[in-house]
This record gives structure tokens, C-alpha cells and sequence, in this order.
């Protein structure tokens, strides 16, 4: 049998996809069984478009259920502690300047789970990332982009 995916994240993204799947169960699968009961009780389900909506929502909640499951279940736990401290990995804050003279970014990279590139929180899976996991202070690194490639210094590692 082939071996599952794992879901690397931080401790903090596990807390947060366990919250995530709490409010699913307890909150949000409760709301739409009602609303599907109350369509029900609305007459003929042929012709009933609030019936149909909310088996839509129900369908897409227990699948994002289903989700979140299994990525918990096949979570990697990743201690940025454990991992050299120049060292660029999940859990830790790398800042870094594209070259020859641009400005120094800095992004937290975590769990695709996690990610929020808004709050400057970049996924594993992201290309600036995957360039960029292993490499340490100091490195001068091609990165591959979807526009082609980026060259970078990496300035600063620190634990998130």
C-alpha cells in the first residue's frame, strides 16, 4: 500500500485545524441539519431550492470534515527547536532579499494548512519555500517561480 501524505505543520497549526474540526461537528453540521429539517418540512423536495442548498452545504462540510481528519491524522509535527537554528524549515522565519538590491522580506513558513500569505505566513508547498527549506544564513539560492527564476541571499533565520 502506498504510505499516506504527510501534513507538516507546526504545533500551533494543529491546534488550529483541531478547533477548525470542533466548530465543523459541534457547531456547523448541527445548523445545517436543521435547515435541511426545516426545507424538508416545506412540501415537495423537487422544487424546493432551500433543500437543495443546504445538501450542497452539507456536502461540502462533511467533505472539509473529511479533510481536516485526515490531515490531522497524517500530521508531521514539525519542533523548529529540534532543527539547526540557521537552517531555513517549517516553524521558523526566514528573511531573505532577492538580488542583486532588493528589499529584505521576511515570511513565516508553515503548514499548507496554515498558510496566509496576508499575515505573511507562506505554505511548505510554495515554490518561494520549497527553494528555500534547508538552505542556511548566508546561502545565495535560485529559486524557481512560476514567472522563472529568483535569486535570493538568505539574511536571518529565526524560530517563529
Amino acid at each position: 500500500m502506498a504510505e499516506e501524505k504527510r501534513y507538516p505543520m507546526t504545533e500551533e497549526g494543529q491546534v488550529k485545524l483541531e478547533h477548525e474540526l470542533e466548530d465543523l461537528k459541534l457547531n456547523q453540521r448541527p445548523e445545517i441539519i436543521n435547515r435541511i429539517k426545516i426545507a424538508r418540512s416545506y412540501g415537495d423536495l423537487s422544487e424546493n431550492s432551500e433543500y437543495e442548498s443546504a445538501k450542497n452545504e452539507q456536502s461540502l462540510l462533511e467533505n472539509r470534515i473529511k479533510t481536516v481528519e485526515h490531515m490531522l491524522q497524517y500530521a508531521e509535527i514539525i519542533d523548529s527547536e529540534k532543527i539547526d537554528v540557521s537552517e531555513v524549515s517549517v516553524g521558523k522565519i526566514v528573511t531573505f532579499k532577492e538580488l542583486p538590491d532588493e528589499e529584505a522580506e521576511s515570511y513565516t513558513i508553515v503548514g499548507a494548512a496554515e498558510a496566509d500569505p496576508v499575515l505573511g505566513k507562506i505554505s511548505n508547498d510554495s515554490p518561494i519555500a520549497k527553494g528555500l527549506i534547508g538552505h542556511h544564513v548566508d546561502e545565495e539560492v535560485t529559486i524557481e517561480i512560476p514567472a522563472g527564476k529568483m535569486n535570493v541571499k538568505i539574511i536571518k533565520v529565526e524560530n517563529a
